[in-house]
């Protein structure tokens, strides 16, 4: 319910996706009061998988906030073992890992997004965070004192400090007037969830086609996650896009991608292009809003670094506020959230460029190309080859500078 006029709050997080309940729940187990606003409304419909990679670092962060919570999503995600690389429909890489150890943190679960948050909301409500849903940011004003939303529905909230994880088209960051800088790569990506068949389930592998034959020659990834099947296909240049995300269309090229029966198990079908954007600064002029997530960034889905790198965001913010909100001397307060924004901006350029390494192998140009073809002619005899086509399509896989967590 929101207030009838000024409501003063220790903390707010605007945006209750996987990002900003991240931020909630971090603060919350620092032993802050934390309010969430979100602009849709309870139990709000969330379709497509979206982000279905949980990684390893972002298990142990998420288990630090709320203990157990990192073995729930395991519990409901799925872990598969053995990846493969396939070139022009003939295999140059293949990788079976043993299972992970009873009670040991996998490298990753793979489950819908949706579920994520779930568990996460659960996770929040039980840490005593205050929700606070159909808000809609509508304008920011900070000063050295701390920061005041208004909302659209006439509501007034105040605090110190706010965490701005409410998204791609934040309205947190653009009335700050805080801008993107990056670019938009060409060409376009097809993403289709179809649901398992639990009759006779395929096996639970992960597949990258570069150049798949049966698909005109098109890249072709499918990534198994709880319940279902993600299959990524990439666009030609010159392809029009509706001719294959079309329900029509997509019918046309899945069956040539996967079991065909799955033609029939669609539940999702969007599109994407590779974004490599990063916010010219993660603060306000007076250091008081921090944005985290796709409010503060926007990668390539390839490699999974959007939802990864957004709880690394989460944490370091959650921290930062805590600092700002403990310290006695404001140059330390302030110092907290300036180095927050140095390293977390780092963070995310980096991010931003290992992304942009994958479209080098995505969309090659005639010399990785030759590359390629090459790689994949010595693959069979020379494991090496196999493994830098099975990685290129992801990116690096080091650590930002100054990293605290791992990849992020």
């Amino acid at each position: 319910m929101a207030p009838a006029g000024n409501a003063e709050r220790e903390t707010i997080v605007v945006g209750a996706g996987p990002v900003g309940l991240t931020a909630a729940l971090a603060l919350a187990s620092l032993g802050r009061s934390v309010t969430l606003l979100e602009v849709g409304p309870n139990n709000r419909p969330r379709p497509g998988s979206r982000a279905i990679f949980v990684h390893k670092e972002t298990l142990r962060l998420l288990e630090q906030f709320s203990p157990g919570l990192s073995a729930t999503l395991v519990e409901h995600g799925l872990v598969w073992q053995t990846k493969r690389t396939l070139y022009r429909g003939k295999e140059v890489y293949a990788k079976t890992y043993p299972p992970t150890r009873p009670g040991a943190v996998p490298q990753f679960t793979s489950l819908p997004q949706v579920e994520t948050e779930r568990y996460l909301l659960e996770a929040c409500k039980r840490a005593g965070v205050e929700l606070v849903w159909d808000s809609a940011v509508s304008a920011v004003r900070t000063d050295e004192s701390g920061v005041e939303l208004a909302t659209a529905a006439g509501a007034t909230w105040t605090a110190p400090y706010v965490v701005a994880a409410d998204g791609a088209r934040s309205s947190v960051r653009q009335s700050l007037g805080i801008g993107m800088e990056g670019s938009r790569a060409p060409g376009r990506y097809i993403v289709v969830d179809v649901a398992e068949d639990p009759a006779d389930p395929l096996p639970v592998e992960r597949v990258f086609h570069y150049e798949h034959p049966e698909v005109e020659g098109r890249n072709v990834l499918l990534v198994p996650f709880k319940g279902g099947w993600r299959i990524d296909l990439q666009l030609h240049e010159h392809d029009v896009l509706e001719e294959f995300e079309s329900e029509d269309g997509v019918r046309r090229w899945l069956p040539r991608v996967i079991d065909a029966r799955y033609a029939d198990r669609i539940k999702w079908v969007s599109s994407y292009q590779f974004l490599q954007l990063v916010a010219s600064r993660f603060t306000d002029d007076h250091d008081r809003v921090l944005l985290v997530g796709e409010a503060a960034h926007l990668f390539a889905p390839f490699g999974a670094r959007g939802m990864n790198s957004g709880v690394a965001d989460a944490e370091a913010a959650a921290a930062a506020v805590h600092v700002g909100l403990s310290a006695t001397n404001p140059l330390r307060a302030k110092g907290a959230v300036e180095e927050f924004s140095a390293l977390r901006v780092a963070a995310a350029r980096f991010n931003r460029d290992a992304a942009g390494a994958a479209l080098t192998h995505l969309r090659p140009s005639p010399p990785v190309r030759a590359q390629q073809r090459m790689a994949a002619t010595l693959a069979p005899r020379l494991r090496r080859f196999g493994e830098w086509l099975e990685r290129a399509p992801y990116g690096p896989r080091t650590a930002p500078p100054g990293s605290l967590t791992g990849r992020y």
